[in-house]
């Protein structure tokens, strides 16, 4: 895979440029937690958070969240390579939860986050309930500010079937999780499903207190002299520009849910500009992940956070929050 890295020109130093009137515009509230700005760094994309910090012209401070890597209740070695695989506007993935285990990302690596900076939700994942609930025990006695359950797993003591796929099944992880945590859950909605409003609104009666929306669509790549997949596991997640309108139009759709329960969402999939984050806002997101774009330009945040305040300023609006839902279907 080709990965482009953009230079900053300059713009590294944008946000420790800016005045409090302008952070205040990028503020948001999601779940009672103060984020400094609407981006949250997509999970699997920033390792354990600790990446970052080592990109000169980085910080913390500049994202609201950073959502560490999927983790397990034991150690995963993850899928064999390839792994990773980059498609005309999107990569494909198929990395197989490799982690170190949920004790080891408890006990070593959250000590070693600095809280002060920005909030730090865990991605948690199983292919039980039982391993879901037992991983969610575990965090919620840690510093981790929130959780985001990961659905798209397997359930192997149902055939496979994948949780997130079926509205009862994601509605009983999310129930097993609310029952040994009082912190925030956020539940990461898979757009492989028919109905994804539906699946929604069973999370929500469920107890969880928020939505990331969407995770990455199904895809495969093959290799036509050899007449094989490319990935060691054959399919992957699809993420990047290529998949941003389908994430809208879902982000729209389960926003017609999740407003009338006061449910915040995080809008993802393909997001590279202060534009694209715009659109999802719009849609009904109340935050915006970011993900793959940064594999090719590392900065992109301080790029689309004086895009957002830009865009804020020429339409005399004081917070991001204003625009929120805001989104006129033609009629």
């Amino acid at each position: 895979m080709t990965i482009r890295f953009v230079e900053p020109h300059g713009l590294i130093l944008y946000l420790v440029l800016m005045n409090e009137k302008d952070k205040s515009m990028l503020a948001v509230d999601f779940c009672g937690l103060n984020f400094n700005t609407p981006l949250v760094l997509l999970s699997g994309c920033v390792g354990f958070g600790e990446e970052y910090t080592r990109i000169k012209g980085f910080s913390n401070r500049d994202v609201g969240a950073v959502c560490l890597k999927g983790t397990t209740l034991e150690a995963r070695p993850g899928n064999a390579p390839h792994r990773v695989y980059e498609t005309p506007m999107g990569m494909l993935n198929a990395i197989g939860l490799q982690n170190p285990g949920t004790h080891h990302v408890v006990d070593e690596i959250l000590p070693a986050l600095d809280f002060e900076e920005t909030r730090f939700i865990a991605n948690i994942s199983g292919s039980t309930i039982e391993e879901y609930a037992e991983v969610a025990r575990l965090f919620d006695n840690s510093p981790i500010d929130a959780m985001e359950i990961n659905i798209s797993c397997p359930n192997v003591k149902e055939g496979g079937v994948t949780f997130g796929n079926d509205p009862e099944m994601s509605a009983r992880v999310v129930e097993a999780v609310r029952a040994v945590t009082d912190k925030p859950i956020i539940t990461k909605l898979s757009p492989n499903q028919t109905d994804i409003a539906g699946n929604a609104r069973r999370c929500i009666e469920a107890g969880t207190d928020a939505f990331a929306v969407i995770n990455t669509l199904m895809g495969m790549a093959i290799d036509v002299e050899q007449r094989t997949t490319i990935l060691g596991n054959n399919q992957g997640g699809l993420s990047g520009p290529a998949i941003k309108p389908v994430a809208l139009l879902k982000v729209h759709q389960v926003y017609q849910v999740a407003r009338d329960h006061n449910i915040p969402i995080i809008g993802q999939g393909g997001i590279c500009t202060a534009e694209d984050a715009l659109e999802f806002i719009i849609a009904g997101a109340t935050t915006v992940g970011i993900g793959t774009a940064l594999f090719y330009d590392p900065l992109v945040c301080n790029k689309i956070n004086k895009g957002i305040v830009d865009y804020l300023k020429r339409h005399e609006l004081t917070s991001i929050s204003q625009l929120v839902g805001t989104l006129t279907l033609n009629k």
